[in-house]
């Protein structure tokens, strides 16, 4: 099997903590990356979500139940209090 390289530019303290994370889980870099293009070409996708809006408070379930509490309080059904700081 030919093997050939990929050269990547990445922030010098990024891959300072990619390769100890990678050591932390007893692989290098190269096995890690070599993992993700395997995925990526099995999967025919990306192995993880890419989202201008990735925060999970922005969901459709968050979003649904958010609008669904918001018409239990104009229907009267909730109980109104002041903000209560921890």
């Amino acid at each position: 099997m030919a093997v050939s390289s990929l050269v990547v530019n990445i922030d010098d303290f990024d891959k300072m903590k990619f390769n100890a994370f990678c050591s932390d889980i007893g692989l290098d870099a190269s096995s890690v990356i070599n993992m993700f293009v395997k995925t990526v070409i099995r999967e025919n996708c990306i192995p993880f979500l890419i989202s201008r809006n990735s925060d999970p408070f922005y969901s459709k379930k968050n979003i649904d139940y958010i609008m669904k509490s918001v018409q239990e309080l104009k229907d009267g059904k909730g109980t109104p209090h002041e903000l209560i700081e921890a």
